[in-house]
Parts: C-alpha cells; structure tokens; sequence
C-alpha cells in the first residue's frame, strides 16, 4: 500500500484563452482532481495544494504506472475540455520514508543542518575558525576595503592579483562556470516544486520536430508507504508549513558582468552587443549602449524592476548586435526562472557573502547582517544608508558587528547559495541547440514584503584617468658608430624616437645631431604623450586622443577597437642617412610600472640583467634588482641603457640620459608644455642644445664639411705638402730660369748695348 502525495502549486503560461483550469491526476485507476484556479491573471496558484492518493503499488520499480496530468479547463454549461497533458514515469526517484525515519525533508522544511541546535555543532566542528576575527586582520580588511571595489574581488576569484590588490584577504566570489540551476549541489533549484511541461492533447509535431509546450505545471509527488494495518496510525504528511500562494511584489536586481565567446556578427569578424532584458511586459536595456568591435564585452551594467512573481517569472537576459540600421541581430538569449529561486530552500534570491564587512563602502550596498541579505541583525539605526557628505556621496557605514559576523558564521553552515557568479549559455531560436556564446551575470531578488532593501553593488567597469608623460632626452653617450666619413672616421648622426605601447600613432622624434664622432649627442627635446591608465589593472588604453587619427580598424567600422596594453615606453636611436635606410643603434623599453632605477653617471649605466643578481656573499640569496613604479614617484631622472640584440645576447649599445615626468590632466593643464622646444617651453624651459662646430648637415656647406673633415685632422700634413709644393715650385722656376740668366751672364747684351751708345755720342 502506497501513499502517492501531490503537491500542485500552479499552473503557468497557459495559452488559448483559458479561464478556470483544474489538474486532474491518475496513477494507478484512481483518480484526483484539484479545485479549478478562480482567476488564472490574478493568482495562478491553486487554493489547495497538498493532496494524498490511496492506492497499491507494485514493489518493483520498473512496474509502478506513469502518473498522467490532464488539465482541464471550465467552461459554460459544465463543459470541461482538456487542454493540456504530461506524463510522469519513472516514479522511484519521487519514492521517499515518512517524517521522522530519516528522509530528506519536504518542500517548505528547512534541511536538519539549519535547525538551531545542528547549526552550532557544525559550525563548530566543520568551521573550527572562530566568528570573530584577530584585531591585526580586522585593521588590515579595513585599510584594504577603502581601496578595494566590486572588481577587485572579482579579479581575485580570477586569480589575476596584479588587477586585484587584494593580497591575503579571503573575500571571494564563487564563480560557476555553469547554470546556477545546473551546479549538482542546489538539485537544480527545484526541491520546492519541478516544472513539467505540458503538450497540446492529441498533437502530433512534424518529423524531426520537437513538440511545442503550450504550458507549465509546478508541483511535486512524494511517494512513501502506508501501514497496512488500519489501527496503525498513517505517518505524518509531507508539504507541510507551505509558504503563502499569494503572488507577491519583487524587486529584481539583474548584474550583467561581461559575456565571452560570442560568434561573429559583422564583417570585421567581431560584433557590437548590448543587453536587454524582459521581465513580463517591461524591457530595459538601450541599443546605444553597445560595446564595439569585441567578441568577450564587459557590461558591468545593472538592470532594476520590479514584477510580481509567478504571474511575471520568466526572465529573459538577451544579446543583440548593434547595426546601423536596425533591426538589430539577435546574439542569444538565456531565460531563468525566478520562481524557483524564490522558493528554493537554498535561498537562491541572493547570495550569501564570505566575509563580514564591518564597513561597507560606498556602493557596495547593504542587504542585512554584513551585506548578507538576511532579516537578522541589521544595521543600528541611523547609520543604514551610511553616512553623506557635503557633496551627496556616501562615506560608508558600520554594521553591528557582534551578533552579524555570529549570524554569517552560522548561516553558512546551510549550506546556501553563496555570493557567486553564474556563467549561462545563450541560445538562438533560429540556431536551437547551438551555443551562442555565455555570458557572466548573477540575479538578486527582494520580496517587498520584507521591506526595502539597500543601495545595489556598483559594478560599472573601472575608467580609465587620463595621464599625461613628458619625456626629456637630455643627452647620449657611447652610441656605437654606424658611418665612415670621407677621410675614414667612424661616426653617426644620430636621433632617438619615442612611443607608447599601443600607440604608434603618438610616435615622436627628436632632431639630428650630425657627426657624432664619439656617440656623444645632445638634443633638449621633449616628449609629450597622453594616454588613459587603469591604475586597479595597471593597463593603458590604446585608443589616440588625436581626432585626426582614425581609430578604426577598417574603414567600414563604426566605432574604434579598444585594446588595453601594458604602459611601457619604447625609445629607439637611429643612425640618419640621406641616401638609405636609417641604421638602427639601440632600443629602450621601460615599463613604468616597473621602472629600473636610473644611474645618476654615465659611467655607472650598465644593462640589467636579464634575472636577479646574485648576492656577492655566499650566504645571501638572489636580490631583486630594485624598481619603481612612476605612478608613485610621479618624477625621475638619470641615465638608463640602450641595447642592442646580437647572437641572442642582449649588448650594451648607448646610453641615454632622460628626466620622465607622469602628470594628470589637470595637472598637465594647468603646468603647459610643448613638444620639442616649442612654446610653451616651459617645466622646464629646454635651451637650444650646444653642440661642435662642426655638427651639421654637409650638404647645407660642403666647404664648412672639408674644413672640419679634413683641415681639423690633418692640418700637419696639409702644412707640410703646401710647403713641400711651394718649394717644388721654387725649384722648378728656378731650372726653368736657370739657362736664361746664364745665357745673359755669358753673352751680357746689354754690355755691348752701352758700347755702341757711347761711340755715337762721341
């Protein structure tokens, strides 16, 4: 003799016109039927919702009949046609033992862990730490909760602690990388009541085509046996101390963190999604808040309605991409019934959080003890919404820590839906059983029966603050020579060029020094560079700020690709050439995060080892080669390596001497510089470099070029050969006038000239 036990909750989405249905159940030729629902709009829970079946089961499992549904509707002139149906097989899952004889215990019962006296004694043994923690590690959560935010716990639970800051403190979320309903542990949120869906009678679908539920039926059986003998008396029930079937008003908080592996939308290969969300009737979400050219978005957008559950139970989390014409594509849609998280004794309506905040942000909100969002201890009076400043913004407040932290500790013990993260699939009507990508996301629920809950969680993404670099290469010194001049000197004309990762397009060059003969140059330029940091990740954006570079990355894009890089400055020297390419000498990469401590000498420039230098001590282990971080120091100068790759070895090629200078934009506004030495040439002021004489360009005075090329290293020699060809000169006009004069001498004309003029006279 067996005792088959219904519990019929509601019916739910039924189509057609239905006005007043009933559920009619047979198992076994006995036959029950439920009072019709009055008014299936109003409340589509039915007046009574426990009811018990008498009848003979066959021991063996495989012989119990199926339990068939029928629903029926009411109509004029006590006509009851049927509209909708379900069978149930595979009863032994629903077979159970009576209250008291170590069953598990019936929807509506709280689980034997959550009575009091179990609650202390496993929290005692399975949670040997205490509720209270030690005074050092309340002071250090506090010191580190006015920095932390709702992603740095996130990141944390990631594992990525450059973006986290967190360090030892434990407060996580529980990230599934599943459905909430899906994780094995919560029995599908669904130990209340099951939903089964029921199928237009006498329906046949197409092939290959999966018949088309026109409805829901919640409930659930419970099978256990009666005594045969009738002077026993019968067991206890089960569904007993059921909650109320009223429909009641919520407040629905949906979280939308980001979502990944979405498949293309757009001929660039990416798409431009945005959220919108369904609630019953009401839809949030704008189409022109989309994330472009991205297939893994993150929204960390907040989405508040407000529905009254079961009558709006259904929500709808959709993915579209954005076109410039609409309609938009659908990406994927993932639908999650709030009813069963309402009334799972898992209390799956908000999540339970790992540590208790003895002070709560601003924008954390507060939700009961600790933020757990239980009706317990609650905050002293007055300081529940936290304190405001002159400015209108929340400075934090202070929960009652003693009973709260007792209360947390004790609540965990259950065994509840903690603080978490669901990953849910998106699926496509038009693609069904093909994932659409997932998207991370939780739900908070708040009866308004419960009163008003506190502010929700900030979770907007963390922007960027525009920053502003200022680079000065004063000097260089010991730059290898990549040229030879006219007479065989090694020299080079040397320039540095500058960037930041990710933004070639803000690339900048200094000036010529020419003729460097000993790879000495001196330039007083400036750079100057923009770009946005997140400080809570350490990563720059990589979009220009210049409104003439195009950002896009094809020219059919609507909006620019936005990708985060490191902050790392990258210098290079060049050799210039007129008539080929330019030689490249070295490189400079500082990351300025991590910046190397600067030599204050040249002299005492040498290339950082590629790992930690060892200690000259045998005892001492490794030290870390000591760096800053330029967002702190905000201001350093001196000289640093430049390096050169040769045979797979890092080799010292120059050295430059820089002064770097991090500024804020307002800072950078109210302290102007321009580049080079442009006006205004200020903070400081760049005078004109001084360089030799013979520094310039030789093809703008080629003679200047042989006086400073040649004159200036072999004058000697010029000297001598000058000498050498006047003399050589002397002596050739003195062999070519040599017989002359000798002729002269021997014959003197002129002697016999003066005789015949003396004769005619006389």
């Amino acid at each position: 003799l067996g005792a088959p036990q219904v519990l019929a909750w509601g019916l739910r989405g039924l189509r057609g016109g239905v006005r007043a249905p009933s559920l009619e159940v047979q198992c076994g030729g006995r036959t029950l039927q439920t009072p019709p629902i009055a008014d299936l709009a109003a409340n589509p829970n039915f007046p009574i919702n426990a009811f018990l079946l008498t009848l003979h089961l066959p021991v063996e499992e495989e012989y119990v009949p199926p339990i068939r549904l029928r629903v029926l509707d009411t109509r004029d002139f006590g006509y009851h046609p049927e509209v909708g149906q379900a069978c149930v097989r595979g009863l032994g899952q629903y077979c159970c033992q009576p209250h008291g004889e170590g069953q598990p215990p019936g929807p509506g019962n709280p689980p034997t862990g959550s009575e009091p006296g179990h609650l202390g004694h496993r929290g005692h043994q399975g949670h040997p730490a205490p509720p209270y923690p030690a005074p050092c590690q309340a002071a250090e959560e506090e010191e580190e909760e006015d920095e932390d935010d709702w992603w740095s716990k996130y990141y944390a639970t990631m594992g990525d602690k450059a973006k986290s800051h967190r360090g030892t403190n434990q407060d996580r979320l529980k990230i599934y990388s599943c459905e909430l309903e899906a994780v094995p542990e919560f029995e599908g949120l669904q130990d209340f009541c099951q939903t089964f869906p029921l199928y237009q009678p006498g329906g046949h679908p197409a092939a290959g085509e999966d018949p088309v539920p026109m409805g829901e039926f919640k409930g659930l059986f419970c099978i256990y046996p009666l005594p045969e003998d009738p002077r026993v008396p019968p067991p206890p029930r089960h569904f007993q101390d059921l909650p109320p079937s009223q429909p009641q008003k919520c407040l629905v908080r949906v979280y939308v963190v980001r979502a990944f592996d979405l498949p293309p939308r757009d001929r660039n290969g990416l798409c431009d999604p945005y959220v919108r969300v369904s609630l019953g009737t009401k839809t949030l979400g704008q189409r022109d808040q989309y994330v472009p050219n991205t297939l893994e978005p993150v929204f960390g957008r907040l989405f508040e309605m407000t529905g009254t559950i079961p009558l709006e139970k259904d929500l709808r989390v959709s993915l579209l991409d954005y076109d410039l014409l609409p309609p938009d594509q659908e990406i994927g849609t993932t639908t999650i019934d709030l009813e069963n998280r309402l009334l799972s004794r898992f209390r799956a309506h908000c999540g339970l959080p790992t540590l208790y905040r003895t002070w709560v942000p601003p924008g954390w909100g507060y939700r009961g003890a600790g933020g757990i969002g239980v009706h317990g201890p609650e905050l002293r009076r007055g300081h529940g919404d936290g304190q405001r400043n002159g400015e209108g913004e929340g400075t934090g407040c202070w929960a009652q820590d003693g009973d709260g932290r007792l209360a947390l500790h004790m609540l965990r013990t259950c065994h509840l839906v903690p603080q978490h993260l669901e990953t849910r699939t998106l699926y496509n009507s038009t693609q069904p059983g093909l994932e659409q990508g997932k998207v991370q996301m939780w739900v908070d629920i708040f009866p308004a029966s419960l009163g008003p809950p506190g502010p929700p969680i900030d979770i907007t993404p963390r922007k960027p603050q525009r920053y502003e670099l200022r680079c000065v290469v004063w000097n260089t010194r010991d730059v290898d020579l990549g040229d030879t001049n006219l007479v065989g000197q090694r020299m080079s004309d040397i320039y540095v060029t500058g960037w930041l990762e990710g933004l070639e397009e803000q690339r900048q060059r200094t000036d010529v020094h020419y003729r460097s003969l000993q790879g000495d140059g001196a330039f007083n330029w400036r750079f100057v560079f923009s770009f946005e940091y997140l400080a809570a990740e350490q990563l720059c954006r990589d979009t220009p700020f210049s409104p003439r570079l195009p950002p896009q990355e094809h020219f059919w894009s609507l909006d620019e690709t936005v990708l985060k890089v490191p902050p790392k400055l990258l210098l290079q020297v060049w050799d210039n050439d007129k008539f080929s390419a330019d030689d490249f000498l070295g490189v400079l990469e500082l990351e300025l995060t991590r910046l190397p401590r600067p030599a204050q000498r040249p002299q005492d420039c040498t290339p950082t080892p590629p790992g930690p230098p060892q200690s000259p001590w045998p005892w001492g282990g490794p030290r870390t080669p000591s760096r800053l971080s330029l967002f702190r120091q905000r201001r350093v100068r001196g000289w640093w390596p430049c390096t050169v790759q040769e045979g797979g070895k890092q080799r010292l090629s120059g050295k430059l001497e820089l002064s770097l200078e991090l500024l804020t934009a307002n800072e950078a506004e109210e302290r102007p510089a321009g580049k080079g030495r442009e006006d205004p040439n200020m903070y400081p002021r760049l005078p004109a470099p001084v360089r030799p004489e013979w520094s310039f360009l030789w093809l703008q005075a080629p003679l200047r070029s042989l006086r400073y090329g040649v004159w200036h290293q072999h004058r000697c020699r010029i000297s001598l050969g000058l000498a050498l060809l006047l003399l050589l000169a002397l002596l050739l006009t003195f062999v070519y006038a040599a017989p002359g004069y000798l002729a002269m001498k021997l014959v003197n004309p002129l002697q016999s000239l003066h005789h015949a003029g003396g004769e005619g006279v006389a």
